[in-house]
């Protein structure tokens, strides 16, 4: 059976289960510890949905929403299904519950990016409904 929940409260086992999801998702940023975690669960910017399969948490997705003059936005980040549960609906029923939230929190939008060579992912997000935009995107790494 298949659960998606949002986490409220840092537990040995989220800080587990992102231990095994982030390397999956990025090689190049360590998974987050008890600390991180309990700071983007206590934002109120941001919403970390875990998804469970038959017990076992095996995706997450983190859902932005922020204010700017143009009104309430919503984007989507760090989405990561287990290997072991790719196929299996995971990944849209993150999503539809992310797009859901930023429905009933005002959002008129909801934003991604995808790296084109995450075909199965692309794919699922135009099903979902999301089109490809005309726009550049840019990134300042603050780390060098």
């Amino acid at each position: 059976m298949l659960e998606i929940r949002e986490a409220v409260e840092v537990t040995d086992e989220l800080v587990a289960a992102m231990e095994r999801l982030v390397p999956q998702l990025s090689r190049s940023n360590p998974p987050p510890d008890a600390t991180a975690l309990t700071a983007i669960t206590a934002s109120d910017s941001s919403v970390l949905f875990m998804a469970s399969l038959d017990g076992a948490m095996v995706g997450s997705l983190t859902l932005a929403l922020f204010r700017i003059p143009t009104g309430l936005r919503a984007w989507i980040e760090d989405v990561v299904v287990d290997e072991s549960a790719r196929g299996q609906g995971v990944g849209a029923a993150l999503n539809e519950a992310a797009i859901e939230r930023a429905r009933q929190e005002g959002a008129t939008t909801v934003d991604l990016t995808s790296r084109p060579s995450r075909e199965a992912a692309n794919r699922l997000y135009q099903r979902l409904g999301f089109e490809e935009r005309s726009t550049n995107v840019y990134r300042l790494d603050l780390r060098n």
